[in-house]
């Protein structure tokens, strides 16, 4: 039976290299499986996934996948139908809308295609993204990533920095990796230390 997973970490638990793994085990295996991101995520560039370990491929973009599905007849939409696809994997699922999200869940429950969602819980204060939320509400099967702190606790916060300091304001989406973010626990997270 399909299901759609959330699985979640902090900044450096490994989220996009084990989608990419992922990706690959349905292609070892003969099958089709689609990559796919958000077009907030530009770290990378366009239509590229890339991990901080060195996998990198080429991805789609979900909201162009999504309409594409609700177009009869489209390529996509004779896919599922066919079941030509093993899986939809998706990075950075934070990004997504609940509006995606809800369309990402119709094709597990209509077209018995798992849906995996990679991506960030919370924000730099703390907060749920947009996606994260309906993910969390809505998922099948909701998995942490785990990271550690500095000091070796497991990693829950995704810290903003600046010239070695915690930023706590701002906006919410700010498209960086170890140069804006650091992972902590809540202890140091709550004390603003960022290293021993």
């Amino acid at each position: 039976m399909a299901k759609l997973y959330f699985r979640y970490g902090a900044m450096g638990s490994s989220k996009t290299a084990n989608a990419l793994m992922v990706r690959y085990n349905y292609v070892e295996k003969g099958q089709t499986p689609v990559l796919l991101k958000p077009r907030t995520d530009t770290r990378d560039g366009e239509r590229v996934i890339s991990s901080r370990i060195g996998l990198k491929e080429e991805c789609g973009f979900v909201d162009e996948f999504l309409a594409e599905m609700k177009t009869a007849g489209s390529s996509v939409q004779k896919d599922l139908e066919e079941k030509k696809l093993a899986a939809v994997i998706v990075d950075e699922a934070q990004f997504l809308t609940a509006e995606e999200v809800d369309l990402l869940s119709d094709i597990v429950d209509f077209y018995e295609i798992p849906v995996l969602c990679y991506g960030l819980r919370t924000d730099f204060t703390s907060h749920l993204f947009e996606g994260s939320r309906r993910l969390m509400e809505i998922a099948d099967k909701i998995e942490e990533v785990p990271t550690v702190c500095w000091c070796g606790r497991r990693a829950h916060y995704n810290t903003r920095i600046k010239d070695g300091k915690i930023v706590r304001t701002g906006e919410q989406i700010m498209i960086g990796g170890n140069e804006s973010y650091v992972s902590l626990c809540r202890k140091h997270f709550k004390e603003g230390r960022i290293t021993k």
